[in-house]
């Protein structure tokens, strides 16, 4: 039976999009396959991982015979991007198997039962829903998500925090050595909702978005959250866990203030840390009249110093940081000037961007 007839980008740009959730290895086989679905006129490509899913839908109108089928994504997706652009794709499908014809080329593939193929279960009860422009999401996303745990034992580290407050929209990450915070104003007031989005969804979402101005709808139910763009949702499961109280990380006390050129403190670290422990990734940062002296030394006694100046009239600090989380930051804010408030050699550092509310990064000091 032959289930359609297309030129191949238009079956390969949706894969494309759905495929990046998909793990080759799972427990459950039909995971690793796509659902193709051609309701009507409408081909739709939908994947997940039981906590993500991810539906895209081709563009246009196909004519031929509704059919739902399940098929290795990895594998349909390696096969389309190896035959040559603009080739007439064929898909046929007989006795569980999905022949694949372009040209000369004829690969058969297992399938499945799409009726076996797990969906996440629509939202139940009220949601909370906002527009905003894709590129705007994906600056915010750019700002923070950074700072996430990886792998962290306290799992709801391991993800993302979105809190909606009337107008304000703040996004929230930390791995409990350093945080980042900002805030955005939406166009309308949105009901108060908080909630942890997981790693992987975060991830996913910031590939998947366009630096355009065109809109994605946010909707966020009890227990997941939908990503409406373009020609693609994303569903996803939120994680179950109490996240840290953000605002009495944020130090407030903070007394030494500067301003420093946001690529030359960035070079001069990046050249200190060619020497830093590989392991512990330590430096300190002595604060003096006129400059910050940067030290690096490793397990070799190996060392590395830079200066770089600054307008600071204040008493000395020597304080020592994770120069990885430094260098995060520097390498993900596009401002030039950025300002640094710091207390004692105990205490956190903020940075911030000057006459901007919106954005905070907290790192805490390490021994050295």
């Amino acid at each position: 039976m032959v289930l359609m007839q297309a030129e191949r980008d238009l079956i390969l740009k949706p894969l494309t999009t759905v495929t990046g959730i998909v793990e080759r290895r799972h427990t459950l086989p039909i995971l690793s396959n796509v659902l193709i679905e051609k309701k009507g006129s409408q081909l739709t490509f939908l994947a997940t991982d039981l906590e993500i899913q991810i539906t895209s839908q081709a563009p246009g109108e196909l004519p031929g015979e509704d059919f739902a089928i399940t098929v290795s994504a990895k594998k349909l997706q390696d096969i389309l991007r190896a035959i040559p652009d603009q080739t007439q794709v064929s898909l046929e499908h007989a006795d569980s198997k999905l022949t694949v014809k372009a040209g000369k080329s004829r690969f058969n593939l297992q399938t499945l039962p799409a009726n076996d193929f797990p969906k996440l279960a629509p939202a139940m009860g009220d949601v909370v829903a906002f527009e905003l422009q894709q590129k705007t999401l994906k600056h915010l996303l750019s700002m923070v998500q950074y700072s996430m745990a990886h792998q962290d034992i306290r799992y709801y580290l391991n993800g993302l925090c979105i809190v909606t407050d009337g107008h304000e929209l703040k996004l929230v990450a930390t791995d409990g050595h350093r945080l980042a915070l900002i805030s955005h104003q939406l166009d309308g007031a949105v009901d108060k909702t908080d909630l942890i989005l997981p790693r992987k969804t975060v991830l996913e979402l910031y590939k998947q978005l366009s630096d355009s101005d065109a809109p994605i709808r946010i909707e966020i139910g009890q227990n997941q959250v939908r990503f409406a763009f373009g020609d693609v949702v994303l569903v996803s499961k939120v994680v179950d866990g109490k996240f840290p109280d953000y605002n009495r990380v944020i130090p407030a006390r903070n007394d030494k203030h500067l301003n420093i050129d946001r690529q030359q403190l960035q070079q001069s670290l990046q050249r200190a840390s060619i020497l830093s422990n590989e392991k512990f990734r330590g430096v300190r940062l002595v604060l003096m009249n006129g400059l910050i002296r940067i030290l690096c030394n490793n397990s070799e006694q190996e060392e590395a110093q830079e200066e770089v100046e600054v307008d600071y009239q204040g008493e000395t600090l020597d304080i020592g940081f994770n120069i990885t989380y430094l260098l995060d930051v520097l390498g993900n804010i596009g401002d030039e000037i950025l300002h640094f408030s710091f207390g004692d050699a105990m205490g956190s550092v903020l940075v911030t961007v000057p006459e901007n509310e919106q954005f905070k990064y907290v790192v805490m000091p390490m021994r050295i």
